[in-house]
């Protein structure tokens, strides 16, 4: 089979890696891919929200089976952009079409969607600029700390956290008045919760699902959860405190309440869904859906899943996963992100990247990447993502870490306690 992963991260280079081992993968191509993914296909320079690019490119190559890695193509409808198309309709894509995207797409749809089919998330209420002054008197009321969310895709900077009343009506003024563009056209007020996180995956094909392994990610730029957030330092997977009766809890009351729920809208669902959760006590919480495998999450996730990562997408696209067996490995994987001098703010880019080569347990994950006369250089904020799978949680945290240091630019930083808060 000729296949098409579409996006450029560390998630993207997961998949590519795991598709490429696939005995049915006769070409693998990734738009646009990075400066590590050409080690395990074809590097195509297309924008995967150019559509009629990507129409082009398949019909030009063949292509047999569509790989959405990031959620901008998907929400933007580049499943019904195929399914429209005489000459695409019959080519399986992996994601959601557009009515089923709006999960991730907007906050205010998810939170309607939870309290439509009583799955269990923090109390919220959503506020426009017609509605500002309710807000604000909503605000003067509300229990602190309180979170601020932008309705729509914000590139991971649409969540605000505040732990004063002035600063929360303050900061709903300005998303309301355009600090986030679009996204904050509504903006939704929620309640704090006191747990910890984790993240659950779930692959649909609209009947029947698996649970992959479960992960938890830190989003903290600093040692010890501090600092700014980013888009991911690293993650682990298993999850120590997600035991097997707490994730059945999980399955019960997040699940399949969410899978029916979708069946019951009548919204055809094919693909990742990614369930954001707290763990507040004993119980689970949702605090958000995504329509696709998180970043740094896959690069721990994929390495523990034993399938042939091609067979269980063409059991999703027929629609018979529940003829799939998923096979996860015992082990522990864990995985260290590199980012660049300044990240999460100004970063620099186009740094030489010497070591990759020196690793000794671990992969690397190519995220933020290009390849310049066979040179990689850095070319983003989260540049390199170095996942060690091991037989301990320990193991694991200690391989990823010490490859991580094995490699270097000017200017790179990882955090050197991933995981360790849960030894």
């Amino acid at each position: 089979m000729n296949i098409l992963l579409l996006g450029s991260g560390g998630r993207e280079s997961a998949f590519a890696w795991k598709m490429s081992q696939s005995e049915q993968c006769s070409k693998l191509f990734i738009a646009p891919g990075n400066g590590g993914t050409g080690a395990y296909g074809t590097n195509i320079n297309i924008n995967p929200n150019d559509f009629e690019a990507v129409k082009t490119l398949v019909l030009a190559e063949n292509i047999n089976l569509v790989v959405v890695g990031p959620e901008e193509p998907l929400v933007n409808g580049i499943h019904d952009f195929f399914l429209a198309d005489a000459q695409l309709a019959a080519i399986p894509v992996i994601g959601p079409k557009k009515e089923g995207a709006i999960l991730e797409g907007s906050k205010d749809f998810s939170k309607e969607f939870m309290a439509r089919h009583d799955i269990p998330t923090p109390a919220s209420q959503s506020f426009t600029n017609e509605t500002l002054a309710q807000g604000l008197t909503y605000l003067k009321h509300h229990s602190l700390p309180v979170v601020l969310k932008a309705d729509g895709l914000a590139a991971g900077k649409g969540v605000v956290i505040c732990e004063t009343t002035a600063d929360a009506q303050e900061e709903l003024q300005l998303m309301l008045g355009g600090k986030f563009g679009n996204a904050g056209s509504i903006v939704v007020i929620e309640e704090f919760l006191t747990g910890i996180e984790l993240s659950v995956f779930v692959l649909t094909d609209g009947d029947n699902y698996v649970i992959l392994p479960e992960a938890k990610d830190y989003k903290k730029i600093g040692q010890a959860d501090t600092g700014l957030n980013t888009g991911g330092m690293g993650s682990v997977s298993p999850v120590p405190f997600a035991d097997e009766k707490f994730l059945k809890d999980v399955e019960e009351s997040i699940i399949i309440p969410t899978i029916n729920g979708l069946k019951k809208d009548n919204i055809d669902y094919t693909g990742f869904i990614f369930f954001g959760l707290f763990k507040v006590g004993d119980k689970p919480m949702i605090i958000e859906y995504n329509c696709r495998m998180g970043d740094p999450e896959t690069e721990s996730v994929l390495p523990r899943i034993e399938n042939d990562l091609i067979e269980l997408f063409m059991a999703t696209a027929q629609k018979r996963l529940n003829e799939v067996t998923l096979k996860i490995s015992p082990k522990n994987a864990a995985t260290v992100m590199i980012v660049a001098g300044g990240y999460p703010g100004d970063y620099e880019k186009g740094k030489a990247i010497a070591g990759i080569d020196n690793i000794r347990k671990s992969i690397a994950f190519h995220a933020g990447t290009s390849l310049e006369n066979g040179v990689v250089k850095s070319n983003g904020g989260r540049v390199l993502a170095v996942t060690s799978l091991q037989d301990t949680q320990f193991e694991a945290l200690q391989s990823a870490t010490a490859d991580a240091a094995r490699i270097y630019f000017d200017g790179k930083y990882f955090r050197e306690d991933i995981g360790f808060d849960l030894m």
